[in-house]
């Protein structure tokens, strides 16, 4: 890491914030904002986060749910325990079908909500790049799929590029009002945008 990457990060507001309101990572706010405007996660909702660690949006979704919702986090690094007995985690890649497997074992009922901030390691290489992240992408809708109750909602993030609409045309097949949104906690040089999924529609 640069120093003047560290120096940077340091200035960041949402980064400052979250150090002072306790929260693992500045991503907590792009989840918060998101909620705020579309309110796709409600107290006592079950919900699945994909690309968890280090656990910023689990703090995120356990405020939402309360005591009386579930909340699964999935990542292939291990994130350190909320202390809550609600919050489980596992790790896993969102890629095999054994951690898909894994999650519906662990589920106390079909899903209201599936969240992803899946991120492949940055090659530097654009058009590589996007096509790992739209494959992730891919892979969060397909467990979507699979868990999600009729209703239920999504929120996953996806880079801008070519291979985008079709993508979207994906989610549009199967949940009845989607929209894309950039937070304002996204960082203005970032690619990243966000789809929101609402009200699934079982294929």
């Amino acid at each position: 890491m640069s120093g003047r990457w560290l120096e940077r990060r340091k200035r960041d507001y949402y980064y400052r914030r979250a150090k002072e309101e306790n929260y693992r990572s500045r991503a907590a706010y792009k989840l918060l904002q998101a909620i705020e405007k579309y309110g796709f996660m409600r107290p006592h909702d079950v919900v699945i986060d994909l690309g968890a660690a280090p656990g910023g949006w689990l703090q995120v979704a356990r405020q939402i749910v309360g005591d009386k919702g579930f909340v699964l986090g999935v990542d292939i690094r291990d994130i350190e325990p909320l202390q809550y007995s609600n919050v489980h985690t596992i790790i896993g890649d969102v890629r095999e079908e054994d951690t898909l497997r894994r999650i519906k074992a662990i589920l106390p009922r079909p899903a209201d909500v599936v969240i992803s901030d899946l991120s492949p390691n940055v090659s530097g290489v654009w058009e590589l790049d996007h096509a790992r992240q739209i494959e992730l992408a891919e892979q969060a809708l397909k467990i979507a799929l699979s868990t999600l109750r009729r209703g239920g909602n999504i929120f996953i993030k996806v880079f801008h590029g070519d291979l985008f609409d079709e993508f979207l045309r994906s989610v549009k097949r199967y949940f009845g009002r989607v929209e894309i949104f950039k937070p304002k906690a996204s960082r203005k040089e970032s690619a990243e945008i966000y789809i929101v999924g609402m009200d699934f529609k079982p294929p």
